[in-house]
């Protein structure tokens, strides 16, 4: 089946974009969550005249994403955490920990657009990527420090 994505989807594709799904994938997920509608002729029709309204959306998000990561250079996170023997952390950290440490030094940023290959588990420095936009990303550098 056909669809027009309205919004990005992650290994799926980007807003605009005509895709093939399963019937299934597309009823019970994309099509109510308002991600994707379905590629008949009135849609097509529609879509090539939107493109040029998604356009403008893209680039507006772009640079609103590369102002915002200009503010992430030089930016490091620090992350407490209590350690026990080997450096190894009880837990870890997740990417919802480098949300809410994010959002509360004042950057708007979430949970999805947070990349990491796995929670951190060890004391010491890691770096992670940040999805801004499709087409821009930071690596930020987090620093996991023994809570006293």
């Amino acid at each position: 089946m056909q669809v027009i994505l309205r919004e990005d989807v992650r290994h799926l594709g980007y807003v605009g974009e005509v895709v093939n799904v399963k019937a299934g994938y597309a009823r019970n997920f994309l099509f109510p969550q308002g991600l994707a509608v379905h590629a008949d002729a009135r849609q097509l029709n529609r879509l090539e005249h939107e493109k040029r309204i998604i356009e403008a959306k893209l680039q507006k998000t772009r640079a609103a994403a590369e102002h915002l990561s200009e503010k992430f250079r030089g930016f490091g996170l620090v992350v407490k955490k209590a350690a026990g023997e080997g450096d190894k952390l009880f837990g870890s950290v997740t990417n919802m920990d480098v949300e809410a440490l994010l959002n509360e030094k004042g950057f708007n940023v979430e949970r999805r657009q947070i990349i990491m290959d796995e929670n951190l588990k060890t004391l010491g420095s890691h770096k992670i990527k940040l999805r801004l936009h499709r087409d821009v990303h930071v690596d930020l550098n987090v620093e996991v420090i023994r809570e006293e």
